[in-house]
């Protein structure tokens, strides 16, 4: 829900089976875009706990190219981290993108998830290359909702309304 500009669906769908990933986005790098992507992840640890997915995919739609990547979490105790960075290679004129999403999260108790996020994006106008706001988390059985809060206090304020569901 951006304030200057209207609101807006994006829905991203993740398959993963062993260490093979598969993904689908739809209104994320681009309004009116569709991304799909292949990855394979490796992860390990025991006190401290970590992920790592690179991925590779396409674009199509109202902007199209070639995009590289990683997801990566790390985890210890009641505190993680994890970020998503892509790079976007467009056809046409348009330059490369650099895009990012990254949390760190605090889990006081189970179902409970706070933290700071930080997102550098070109879905939405603004004069601001980094966003970044703090979070609130609930979970209960394998429904998670969330509010993400950008830019707090200032004219380029940015909701993001979340609801994932796992099985």
């Amino acid at each position: 829900m951006p304030r200057e500009s209207g609101d807006y669906l994006s829905g991203i769908f993740i398959a993963e089976k062993s260490q093979l990933h598969l993904e689908a986005r739809a209104n994320y790098e681009a309004k009116h875009s569709q991304s799909a992507f292949l990855g394979w992840s490796f992860s390990g640890g025991e006190t401290v706990q970590f992920k790592a997915t690179p991925i590779v995919g396409f674009l199509w739609g109202s902007t199209h190219g070639v995009i590289g990547g990683l997801e990566a979490s790390v985890a210890f105790k009641k505190f993680d981290y994890y970020i998503e960075a892509e790079y976007l290679d467009p056809h046409g004129a348009e330059p490369g993108y650099f895009y990012a999403w990254s949390e760190l999260g605090y889990r006081p108790v189970e179902w409970l998830r706070l933290g700071l996020v930080a997102q550098r994006t070109r879905i939405y106008g603004g004069d601001r290359d980094l966003q970044r706001g703090g979070f609130f988390q609930v979970t209960v059985r394998k429904v998670t909702g969330s509010l993400y809060w950008f830019n707090p206090g200032s004219h380029a304020q940015i909701a993001i309304l979340s609801l994932g569901i796992s099985f």
